[in-house]
């Protein structure tokens, strides 16, 4: 009996020692660490979230290995809340293909969706097409004769085009490139005839005439292209991509932690200044979201992206 009352102070002390840990959260500074992709998401948010906790958050870059790296460092650190990943489409993609053992949806714990990225359908001038439906009419009249760029083999514009062609039932020919700069060069160049590309470096070039826009990606509009409608308007109704980032933190971390870190991330997303500077670097800021909403969001992605991945027989190598 006496053993049972010295567990059970032991507990009520350790679940003490908790709460109170909770409460004084953060007592040091934070990392947010960014795999591939830019690291604007996680600098305008963290700097929000330090302002309003009252701490510091640093902000570390590992984009090697896809972010398997990066991945792999969140997982493994204390569930404490000093470690957060800002997670994208890249991460739901590499688990949908194989290539990433680790999964959003099971072995972290969701903060916060902070911005999304929308892609432009973009095709070079000199295809004789100015609609999606021309687009798709042209490609199945000259089957295997079309080309669309991505970034690299498994990105969000290669499967943007995998989408496409799935759905559209036409044959064209993935050329993946290694960074953005040859991607839009080839396309510039003709050297592609069409691409998924991001709003903002797509901007600069449709604003000059060097390529042509058809459609947005995702199923809404995108402030940056008012005027262009979504694919899944335009014929394909199934078709929806987005680029997205949020924070999520190692598994077993505190939900009073968690709450903190959404609740800053919500004042940030409600803040007119923190939008307009989001908007000005080319990202949108989303909706206000819980951590239950952001999971049910990667979990949707993830599945989005394993059904394509099937269908088309994509695997990648670890």
């Amino acid at each position: 009996m006496r053993i049972s009352g010295l567990c059970l102070a032991f507990c009520l002390s350790l679940l003490a020692q908790m709460a109170h840990g909770a409460e004084e959260y953060p007592n040091r500074y934070i990392r947010i660490i960014v795999g591939p992709g830019l690291d604007t998401p996680a600098r305008l948010f963290g700097a929000k979230i330090a302002t309003l906790l009252n701490t510091q958050v640093v902000i570390e870059q590992k984009p090697a290995a896809g972010g398997a790296i990066a991945l792999q460092a969140v997982a493994a650190a204390a569930p404490d809340g000093y470690t957060l990943l800002l997670a994208t489409a890249a991460y739901t993609i590499n688990t949908a293909t194989g290539r990433f053992a680790l999964d959003l949806r099971k072995d972290f714990e969701p903060i916060g969706q902070v911005t999304e990225v929308k892609y432009v359908l973009a095709v070079h001038p000199s295809l004789p097409v100015n609609s999606v439906a021309e687009l798709i009419a042209y490609a199945k009249a000259h089957p295997g004769k079309v080309n669309f760029g991505s970034v690299g083999i498994g990105t969000p514009p290669h499967l943007a085009g995998e989408m496409f062609k799935a759905q559209a039932g036409i044959d064209i020919v993935h050329v993946p490139y290694r960074e953005p700069g040859s991607a839009m060069t080839a396309l510039l160049r003709n050297d592609v005839q069409m691409m998924f590309v991001l709003v903002q470096s797509a901007e600069p070039q449709i604003k000059a005439g060097a390529i042509r826009g058809l459609a947005i990606s995702s199923r809404a509009t995108s402030p940056f292209f008012p005027d262009l409608q979504p694919v899944y308007k335009l014929g394909l109704p199934q078709f929806d991509v987005l680029g997205w980032n949020g924070l999520v933190a190692p598994k077993g971390t505190p939900k009073a932690v968690i709450a903190k870190l959404n609740d800053a991330i919500r004042k940030g997303l409600e803040d007119s200044d923190l939008r307009e500077q989001t908007l000005k670097s080319g990202y949108e800021p989303t909706a206000i979201n819980s951590p239950e909403q952001f999971g049910k969001f990667m979990a949707a992605d993830t599945e989005k992206w394993i059904a394509l991945a099937d269908k088309i027989g994509l695997r990648l190598a670890p």
